[in-house]
């Protein structure tokens, strides 16, 4: 019988990357680059990218950075493609999504509820107020990318993606069956479950350290600001639910890293960044 020297793996694709923007973005990029084919690039930028125009500038931003790093010799990164995407806020417009979807560059809508994690204050205060956008993105058959958590101070840091599920997410989906939705990052057992057993056009992003640590990482010898990320890690028993959708072949689970960079002072702070820079 032959004996396996090696294998090949097929190229990956982040389903949820944060490329920030200006010198960070030209820091950062060949992180990605060299390990993926595409990535779903997050529009939380300051300001926000919030109009079809924006997305496109932002992604014409993207590749000259990759361009410039390839030209000195990272041939490793070509063929890269980022994925664009728009921020939702409470005034996006229907008009806004069919703009998007015709453009053939953006292919996602991002909704943040106002002040969930890093630059979300632009957010969505109310879905109500947006029905007539949501439509507009279910009859374009975009997706709807969901970072799932009450804002709700009264709701423990650890509670609130449950909370999400029965308060925000499932009322949603009654009234929009077949808006295509990805909830993003998730953290617990409650959301492993849901997405694996509802019915509808639904998927879910994991990250590698959901996959890898539980909340104990954070303060092990002390306050460990690097493994601080919103949704914020949970017990050992939601790890363990995460790693058994992530390796039950069952395709509503895919990879999203949420890499996340921030400046080492603002990581290493009083009140440190929420986000995790693995794509090294």
């Amino acid at each position: 019988m032959p004996t396996l020297n090696s294998i090949e793996i097929t190229r990956p694709d982040d389903w949820h990357l944060h490329l920030r923007d200006g010198p960070v973005l030209k820091d950062v990029v060949l992180a990605s680059a060299r390990q993926f084919g595409r990535a779903i690039i997050m529009p939380n930028l300051k300001p926000p990218v919030t109009k079809p125009e924006h997305a496109i500038a932002y992604r014409d931003r993207i590749l000259t950075a990759l361009a410039a790093a390839i030209e000195q010799g990272n041939t490793d990164a070509a063929g890269f493609e980022p994925l664009m995407t728009l921020y939702l806020t409470d005034q996006t417009a229907p008009s806004d999504i069919r703009q998007a979807a015709e453009s053939g560059l953006i292919k996602a809508v991002k909704l943040y509820p106002a002040g969930a994690t890093t630059n979300s204050d632009a957010g969505v205060t109310d879905l109500v107020r947006l029905v007539p956008t949501l439509n507009a993105l279910q009859e374009n058959g975009m997706p709807l990318l969901i970072h799932g958590e009450v804002t709700d101070p009264h709701v423990d840091v650890f509670d609130r993606e449950a909370r999400f599920i029965d308060d925000v997410l499932e009322p949603l989906r009654r009234q929009l069956p077949e808006l295509r939705i990805v909830f993003e990052h998730i953290t617990t057992t409650q959301a492993a479950h849901y997405v694996r057993d509802t019915s509808g056009p639904i998927g879910a992003t994991i990250t590698p350290q959901h996959l890898l640590y539980n909340r104990n990482a954070i303060f092990s010898g002390g306050l460990r600001p690097h493994w601080y990320c919103l949704p914020i890690l949970k017990r050992e028993s939601h790890r363990l639910a995460l790693l058994e959708a992530a390796t039950s072949g069952n395709p509503r689970f895919f990879l999203g890293t949420d890499s996340a960079p921030h400046p080492a002072h603002l990581k290493e702070h009083a009140a440190g960044c929420a986000g995790c820079f693995s794509a090294p």
